[in-house]
């Protein structure tokens, strides 16, 4: 871990300088509508769904007053309520959610998360005013609570951030309220003493036939930015995360058995362990963070999503789900995956700080592997080794800074080792927002990697000094009813990202695609259409071609939370020296019928190649699944993926 610090000494620098600096809250647009000021709580608030306390009458309050999907800017079915205010510790939100039929209202008990289907109610938080980054948490009658982070920069949207807050909803006869407290100490905002001032917006989901998105502004479909839409929020004067440490002891313990003789011998205890561990998280100021963990329990975690390994050749690719490595992970993103910490897989020791102080965000982590654990990439195929016995010491260092209206620059350097092993890599990003409807984006990186001697010699792996780079650039267009993108990427065949995942190596490539959006409007069947195709050729840096490939989209937006799209292609592609012309097309569908039953299928067919022994083949694939709600505490949800592979002679593999 010292050696993986000292390379990232210069980051830590900078972003300690940063954290140092004195930022006041970001000005005011002059002449800017839509600002709110938030006054403070006249007096204290039980968080149990009832809005009687006399806080409430003087709130801050906003009417919803747009429907923003399916109808555009329109006026919105019912009447919804939204009200702000902040003490010392809390910023509150009220909802009084109106409605002309309160027995039609979708409201059960689930899981974190899994609300979505229900009426929900919430809030937008860009607690930096940046219009990059906003925290988004939502209720549904119940209480039951959904959070993510949306990066509005990157278009990624993370529902596995969980924040520590409190929600309570009730039904009444005229619809129903949810009361929301938000610690500070759970949010990241700018130091200082001064007023805060944030970008904000109020959601309403209203589910009835079609499932009306109510705001608190008209939203520009042809913007491509949310968060430079929203309204301001002003107050919160001396908000502060006060003691902001949280500690999560854990003790874990295991076991092995494995039967002596096969098939029928007994079982015998072939390994027992048993540690403690502890990780914490201290909220050094309203926007650093610090982390760390010793022997932390990174087992009982959500379970991964399944999926089939089933004649692929690439790696397969697996969701952070552990808290640890989830708090900040945003900070780290770039188009280029260098940094995927589920390579990081049993930890002895990690420390991470993160923050954002006025343009400058930062993030440095640090930690010691007990395995070391490599994707080999390749051009049409990876391969993976693992070594439990051999320690890595890992670290990652992240600098970006926001200029412009939500555009970006920023590096990024990686380092893991482990013996005589080694991998290194540095790289520069750019994202350039010209106008609301055009984006630039441009990223490289530089890898030095040395397997050493024992790796070279047990796994046949490239021996010296592999240098190599990788290059990705992006242009996309978007407006109210068109879109057009162009993309280009080349990673050299020795370019490695061990802390990140990049399966695939030694390919030039490039897109070229478009799409184009029908609007319906209250007169029309369909909410939306949308038509679209794209272009791409993928070739080895030497010149064989790997894919080339031309595919439209059809796709329906329809009442009943329905949907229709359909799909298909055709391609050149190139496996092992063999050529295959190849066709495929699929199908996408889904409906909502009633409030308590949803029902989807999709249907993938086409030609496909048997990899192990490089022949053609017949692919079909059907994934569908049902969901049926019985009143609040009953949900049975059932899915099932079929597939199977047809070759001359007869059915190749059947899976499900």
């Amino acid at each position: 871990m010292d050696r993986s610090l000292r390379r990232l000494i210069p980051i830590l620098l900078l972003g300690l300088l940063a954290a140092g600096a004195t930022s006041a809250a970001p000005p005011l647009p002059q002449g800017m509508n839509g600002v709110h000021p938030v006054p403070r709580s006249s007096s204290p608030v039980e968080i149990d769904g009832a809005m009687i306390e006399p806080a409430w009458d003087t709130a801050l309050k906003l009417e919803l007053d747009y429907e923003v999907r399916p109808g555009e800017n329109i006026k919105p079915p019912v009447k919804t309520e939204c009200y702000v205010m902040y003490d010392d510790s809390h910023v509150y939100f009220g909802f009084r959610a109106h409605d002309p039929e309160p027995e039609k209202i979708l409201a059960r008990y689930s899981d974190r998360d899994n609300a979505w289907s229900d009426d929900w109610v919430g809030v937008v938080l860009d607690t930096f005013n940046d219009q990059r980054r906003a925290y988004e948490l939502f209720s549904n009658p119940l209480g039951v609570q959904i959070d993510a982070i949306n990066d509005d920069v990157n278009g990624r949207y993370d529902s596995s951030w969980d924040a520590i807050w409190r929600s309570r909803g009730r039904i009444t006869e005229s619809g129903y309220e949810v009361e929301i407290a938000i610690p500070f100490n759970q949010i990241r905002f700018q130091a200082g003493d001064g007023e805060q001032v944030w970008g904000f917006d109020a959601i309403r989901s209203y589910p009835r036939g079609d499932r009306h998105h109510i705001g608190l502004f008209p939203r520009d479909r042809g913007n491509n930015s949310y968060l430079s839409q929203t309204v301001k929020l002003v107050g919160m004067q001396g908000a502060s995360p006060g003691r902001n440490l949280e500690i999560i002891p854990t003790l874990t313990a295991g076991r092995t058995e494995a039967r002596s003789s096969l098939p029928d011998g007994p079982f015998e205890t072939t390994a027992s362990d048993a540690e403690i561990g502890a990780s914490v998280r201290w909220g050094i100021t309203p926007n650093i963070s610090l982390n760390g963990a010793v022997n932390p329990d990174f087992s009982q975690v959500e379970a991964d999503a399944v999926q089939l390994d089933v004649n692929r050749t690439f790696a397969l690719f697996f969701p952070e789900t552990r808290p640890f490595f989830l708090e900040g992970a945003d900070y780290f993103t770039s188009d280029i995956n260098l940094v995927h910490t589920r390579t990081v897989e049993d930890p002895a020791g990690a420390a991470k700080i993160t923050g954002k102080t006025g343009s400058h965000t930062f993030g440095v982590f640090a930690g010691q592997d007990a395995s070391t654990n490599l994707i080999i990439p390749g051009a049409e195929r990876s391969g993976f080794v693992s070594r439990p016995s051999l320690d890595a010491d890992v670290a990652v260092g992240r600098y970006r800074y926001d200029f412009g209206k939500s555009s970006t620059v920023g590096a990024i350097v990686t380092h893991q080792s482990a013996g005589g092993y080694s991998n290194t890599v540095t790289g520069l990003d750019t994202r350039y927002r010209i106008t609301d409807e055009d984006t630039l984006s441009f990223s490289w990186a530089s890898s030095q990697t040395d397997y050493g001697a024992e790796l070279v010699q047990s796994e046949g792996l490239p021996a010296g000094s592999l240098r190599d780079d990788a290059i990705s650039a992006g242009y996309n267009h978007s407006t109210r009813t068109w879109s057009a993108r162009a993309s280009y990427s080349s990673f050299g065949d020795r370019f490695r990202a061990d802390l990140g995942f990049v399966p695939q190596v030694d390919y030039d490539q490039w897109i070229v695609g478009g799409s184009r959006t029908w609007h319906g409007t209250e007169d029309t069947w369909y909410n939306e259409i949308h038509l679209g195709g794209d272009v791409d050729e993928t070739k080895t840096q030497s010149g064989q071609l790997l894919e080339r490939e031309w595919e439209y989209w059809l796709g329906f937006q329809l009442p009943r939370e329905s949907f229709f799209w359909q799909g298909a292609g055709v391609r050149k592609r190139t496996f092992a020296g063999v050529e295959f012309d190849q066709q495929y097309a699929w199908i996408d569908y889904g409906i909502r019928p009633s409030g308590s039953f949803r029902f989807n299928i999709n249907i993938d067919y086409g030609d496909a190649i048997d990899f192990a022994n490089v022949r053609a083949g017949q692919r079909w694939s059907f994934n569908g699944g049902m969901t049926i709600n019985g009143g609040k505490h009953f949900l049975l949800r059932f899915s099932h993926l079929h597939t199977f592979l047809d070759v001359p002679g007869g059915n190749l593999f059947t899976a499900d």
